[in-house]
């Protein structure tokens, strides 16, 4: 068989734009050569952005830490129970009052997802997302995973379908949807890992209905804990199919995708080493060099590290997300409080000591123009105040 790391025809088949399979991910996943491997996933980032990389000014929040899930991965679930201990949920007053927060500070984005409360109502999301549109008329509201979604058609009074929840949801002000909760598409995987949670095929079927009614999506892949590299390739190939289908038959796709690295502490799978830093930048490039449908590679740098996130610009990232502020979800360090963000100051100079040109972006990757207190989106009639009193 030769060398197996000579990844010449795997580079001519990368040079000439010819799509990689499941054998050439394999391969470059355990290939030694990881200088060529940085550099081919350099090669095709620069292809589809040049020297932009992006970032946007946003804010997480987690409405509530109760769940009725038991995923052995997550360290941020509490039980749910009339009497939970160290659970939390917060009323849809607090949630506007902290997406108001940042849209008075010039946030262009807020992202919510929070565990399966069994006890909220449906009204609650759907009040949320109406009071969030209502507060801040131009912040996007990207919320609610494919499982979440799934679980609301399922507490919804009466019942809905997939499509009928995000159409109300939409209605009431919902613009996209993350990625989340993808983890690992296998049965092996998610029968050890996340065994309550739905599988791979409800988690289509939500991404489907919502590139159907023009609904932008993102993609994720948790790795770094129990998958193979083979599971790990064949998630991606997944993710893969499912966009060249809506691609050609859907008005909207997924936007990026953003591969998660475990970390183990806290969860039910501690004894893990997870994922090493090298292994973090052969994942995202292996991301980018196999999804050549996808635009858009992203490094949450909650979860990588700043550093590491600045690094992968040149590991195949194009974008190494925002501000953040508040994450509950995990802590790199362990411990510690929920705050986690970084200026938009240190995001441009993570950049531009990268290398690369700062780019700041809205949820659909247009371009935003930021003047004295406002901002506005390239090729669009609509200009943003903030300050103390928003828009």
């Amino acid at each position: 068989m030769g060398n197996p790391d000579n990844l010449t025809d795997i580079a001519e088949r990368i040079d000439s734009g010819t799509r990689l399979g499941f054998e050439d991910g394999v391969r470059l996943l355990r290939t030694r050569d990881i200088h060529t491997l940085g550099r081919l996933a350099d090669l095709v980032r620069r292809r589809k952005h040049g020297d932009a990389a992006y970032y946007n000014v946003n804010r997480h929040i987690n409405y509530t830490n109760l769940c009725v899930l038991r995923c052995k991965f997550c360290s941020f679930y509490k039980p749910w129970s009339p009497e939970a201990k160290d659970g939390y949920t917060l009323t849809v007053n607090q949630v506007v009052a902290r997406a108001r927060e940042a849209y008075q500070r010039g946030a262009t984005e807020v992202h919510i997802v929070g565990g399966l409360h069994p006890k909220l109502p449906f009204s609650y999301y759907t009040d949320m997302c109406a009071a969030i549109r209502e507060a801040c008329p131009r912040l996007h509201i990207k919320a609610f995973t494919a499982i979440e979604i799934i679980h609301l058609a399922r507490i919804a009074k009466p019942r809905r379908t997939i499509s009928e929840v995000l159409t109300e949801l939409r209605a009431a002000g919902l613009d996209s949807l993350p990625g989340g909760g993808a983890e690992i598409f296998d049965d092996r995987v998610h029968d050890e890992a996340f065994q309550n949670k739905v599988g791979e095929a409800e988690w289509f079927d939500v991404h489907r209905a919502a590139h159907e009614l023009g609904i932008f999506t993102n993609a994720t892949m948790l790795y770094g804990h129990v998958e193979t590299l083979e599971e790990r390739v064949g998630h991606l190939l997944k993710l893969r199919a499912h966009q060249d289908e809506s691609q050609a038959s859907c008005p909207a796709r997924f936007n990026c995708v953003v591969p998660l690295s475990f970390i183990p502490e806290g969860s039910a799978l501690d004894d893990l080493p997870g994922p090493t830093g090298l292994d973090d930048l052969r994942t995202l490039a292996v991301s980018r060099l196999m999804l050549d449908n996808f635009d858009h590679v992203k490094a949450f740098w909650i979860m990588l590290s700043p550093k590491l996130a600045q690094v992968s610009l040149n590991w195949g990232v194009d974008d190494i997300d925002g501000t953040v502020v508040d994450y509950d979800i995990t802590r790199r360090e362990g411990g510690g409080t929920r705050r986690q963000e970084l200026s938009v100051d240190k995001l441009q100079r993570l950049i531009r000591e990268a290398g690369f040109v700062p780019t700041e972006r809205d949820s659909s990757y247009r371009r935003v123009i930021r003047r004295e207190g406002s901002w506005s989106v390239e090729d669009q009639d609509f200009s943003v105040s903030f300050g103390v009193r928003g828009e």
